[in-house]
């Protein structure tokens, strides 16, 4: 089988050079091909670091890839979506698939119309321990569930994360979206309301950096008034052994699972900068989604988060900054309508 030729666009995103080692370090079933990046010194160097070409344009780059990983801010993911698209070439986009839902939506459209796969990197639903854990809950181990309590928490990123008209928001629309997916695809439910507290507490001042979202969750395999909470905080700071975690304590009827998507690391103390750190040493939860990317690609089974599972992740998202204005639980239905 020919290997998948895969371009990234823009290298704005922290995720950026994760996905380009996962390319690299694929290259069985993968060809890096190159980088596109308006930021062309960024662009430049990032093509040079990873042996892979620079293109001026996403659409350049397109045209000579299957797939184009999409790693710009969250105010250009349509931008260059699109552009991907219209140049033939499959997207996966970096999450939240957009900071609107009107330019979610564009974006799902322009897929339909180009006859392209448009797939959003949620890369926790590949982590082993929470595939593990969709399987138990599948097979009734822990009966109906009545409630979760997830966390994934952060650091401050910085940069435009810090800038609403770029980023969209802070803490809750950074990593509330890769939770609410989670929650989706393992227990086959829909949120039904969602309310929230937000504030900022550890350094972001202009976006938030902490929260805490309860959803009421209808369908698949929950029992009736489940629920689930998520922590989306930024709140490990520099001295944290890590940049964070994914948690999920998921409480059923008849037992209870606790998930560690990170648990399998190694402890190590470095005598200079005085301060210990955790290397994971499990699975690469984005090489793992990217093969199966390939594998959608290729016409096969995949379960990677498409447009529709994005949208879905973002209208909790909105709501529950609807919510934390309020005070209120909010209806997504109502809000979304």
């Amino acid at each position: 089988m020919d290997r998948a030729r895969i371009g990234i666009a823009s290298f704005a995103h922290v995720h950026a050079p994760q996905y380009a080692q996962a390319l690299s370090d694929l290259e069985e079933i993968v060809e890096f091909v190159g980088v596109a990046d308006e930021d062309a010194d960024r662009g430049r160097d990032a093509a040079e670091r990873f042996g892979a070409r620079f293109f001026e344009g996403v659409g350049e780059l397109a045209g000579e890839v299957d797939a184009v990983i999409v790693c710009s801010e969250n105010r250009d993911h349509l931008r260059d979506v699109s552009a991907a698209l219209e140049g033939g070439a499959h997207v996966l986009c970096e999450k939240p698939i957009a900071k609107t839902v009107s330019d979610a939506e564009a974006m799902i459209r322009a897929a339909e119309s180009a006859g392209r796969e448009l797939r959003i990197a949620f890369p926790t639903r590949f982590l082993p321990a929470v595939r593990k854990a969709r399987e138990l809950v599948a097979s009734g181990a822990v009966g109906r569930v009545l409630a979760v309590n997830a966390t994934n928490h952060g650091q401050v990123p910085g940069g435009w994360f810090l800038v609403p008209e770029r980023s969209g928001g802070g803490a809750v629309m950074d990593h509330t979206v890769h939770v609410a997916d989670t929650l989706r695809w393992m227990l086959g439910v829909e949120a039904v309301s969602v309310y929230a507290e937000v504030g900022s507490f550890f350094g972001a001042e202009v976006v938030e950096d902490a929260g805490i979202l309860t959803l009421e969750l209808e369908g698949g395999r929950v029992a009736d008034g489940a629920f689930a909470t998520i922590d989306p905080s930024w709140s490990r700071g520099r001295g944290y052994p890590t940049w964070g975690d994914f948690t999920l304590r998921i409480t059923g009827a008849s037992g209870v699972l606790h998930v560690d998507g990170f648990a399998d690391h190694l402890t190590t103390f470095d005598h200079d900068a005085g301060s210990a750190s955790w290397i994971h040493t499990g699975e690469d939860m984005n090489a793992l989604m990217i093969r199966d990317f390939i594998r959608c690609l290729r016409g096969g089974p995949s379960e990677t988060a498409t447009g529709l599972d994005g949208l879905r992740a973002l209208e909790i998202v909105l709501v529950a900054y609807d919510s934390a204005r309020s005070h209120e639980a909010v209806s997504i239905e109502a809000h979304v309508g």
